[in-house]
């Protein structure tokens, strides 16, 4: 089959548009036909191999798994011998393994059904980054009538996090660049921030929730920004180059301890319910994925290299 392999860390060049063998699905998982996936900061840290503590799993001096991609739209091919309620030929999506391929594996429990409405390349915009969404907003416990700041509002998560908060009836400003404010109003944001013009820490503002999606702010300047009692949620892989983002967590953590303001980090896990749950959302029209750019499978370089200039708008989706 055809996929978009690598074989050593390094930026979008070497990624290859190559035969692979066709992957075989365990018992409780599926073997999916992926129409399209996208690209998430996730597989841009392990196409670079960095932090390095990240080769710790993926693998010391060369990727362990040639085939990025996690995000999944596309039609069962085969179901393990443990697998129940999917057969061959439902449109599904979700969260796999390999998805830059014509053929991804993914575990029965992280598909659900792709809505009728909804293209496959706007199902496989959703999975990473509205989870992500999901569960930081949920982290902070959002409640309606709080004022919800998204550091990062214009890209993946940060689209999914402004519409999810104005679903449960938040005010809510984006902050991005200048080029993406028309989006992030578009979207429902109530206020927008052109973070070249101001900086929304020093402006007096104070919010009860902040999600930075970015990490380009000291941990006091955000705490200025949050009302006595707020809650910072930190999503941001961001950092150095051994440890990544892990130092700013801990110091957030311990920070925690002394103030009554919460300083939150999470983790993301993929489940069903979660997927349904956005499903449902994206159904009733109240949540709207944003796909801002495409590109097929023989271009998924050059779909890597656009995310990683920082300024890609909604998710880049790359169609298989």
């Amino acid at each position: 089959m055809k996929a978009v392999a690598y074989d050593r860390y390094g930026t979008p060049d070497v990624l290859e548009f190559r035969d692979v063998p066709e992957p075989v699905p365990a018992d409780d998982e599926v073997l999916v036909r992926v129409h399209a996936t996208s690209v998430n900061f996730a597989d841009w840290l392990f196409l670079r191999g960095s932090p390095r503590v990240l080769r710790l799993g993926a693998g010391l001096r060369r990727p362990k798994a040639p085939v990025l991609g996690t995000d999944l739209a596309g039609r069962v091919e085969a179901v393990g011998a443990a697998v129940t309620g999917l057969r061959p030929g439902d449109e599904v999506f979700g969260s796999g393994r390999g998805a830059f391929a014509e053929l991804a594996v993914a575990k029965a429990t992280h598909l659900v059904a792709k809505p009728a409405g909804l293209s496959f390349e706007q199902a496989a915009a959703v999975p990473m980054a509205g989870l992500t969404a999901l569960h930081g907003l949920r982290a902070a416990d959002v409640r309606a009538g709080q004022r919800v700041l998204v550091n990062g509002a214009a890209g993946g998560v940060g689209t999914f996090a402004v519409r999810l908060a104005k679903a449960r009836g938040c005010r809510v400003t984006g902050v991005c660049s200048a080029g993406g404010g028309e989006l992030v109003r578009s979207i429902g944001a109530d206020h927008v921030i052109d973070y070249g013009a101001r900086d929304f820490t020093r402006e007096g503002a104070r919010y009860d929730v902040i999600l930075d999606n970015v990490g380009n702010h000291a941990l006091s300047d955000l705490r200025r920004a949050l009302t006595p009692k707020g809650t910072l949620v930190l999503n941001s892989g961001r950092g150095g180059r051994w440890l990544g983002s892990a130092p700013r967590i801990v110091r957030a953590l311990a920070t925690s301890l002394f103030t009554g303001q919460r300083l939150k980090v999470f983790f993301s896990a993929v489940n069903a319910a979660d997927l349904a749950e956005l499903a449902a959302l994206v159904e009733s029209g109240r949540v709207v994925p944003v796909v801002g750019r495409t590109l097929p499978l023989a271009r998924a370089a050059d779909a890597f290299a656009y995310f990683g200039e920082g300024h890609a708008r909604g998710k880049v989706v790359v169609t298989v």
